[in-house]
């Protein structure tokens, strides 16, 4: 059965060319918003908290401050709605997944940046 499932994502769903990036980078996504008839296109820059899935199900979360509040979004990678994605800075983690992040304030909520 799992391989049935396998065989219909890879047939159905377009994978699309993003850029590699990984937990840590701040990263901008380009997406479209529809608002009745119209559409237009909002950006989302912040830090990939986490990628998870493998596949046409694979996500990944998004972290921004908005003034003092932090506002979380998850993702599909194979969205119809994403346009494109830039990577802006490649950040230097120990972990997959940084919830820790939440929790951190001021200087500590720097993220280094990966040396080339």
């Amino acid at each position: 059965m799992s391989s049935l499932v396998k065989f219909v994502e890879e047939q159905l769903v377009e994978a699309k060319n993003h850029p590699s990036f990984s937990s840590g980078d701040t990263i901008t996504v380009y997406y479209e918003i529809r608002e009745g008839d119209k559409k237009r296109t909002q950006f989302f820059k912040g830090v990939v908290l986490q990628k998870r899935g493998s596949g046409s199900t694979e996500t990944f979360t998004i972290r921004k401050m908005s003034g003092s509040i932090g506002v979380e979004r998850i993702f599909p990678i194979n969205s119809p709605t994403i346009q494109k994605i830039e990577v802006n800075k490649k950040g230097k983690v120990r972990r997959s997944r940084i919830f820790y992040f939440r929790n951190l304030t001021g200087k500590k909520a720097k993220i280094k940046e990966k040396r080339n």
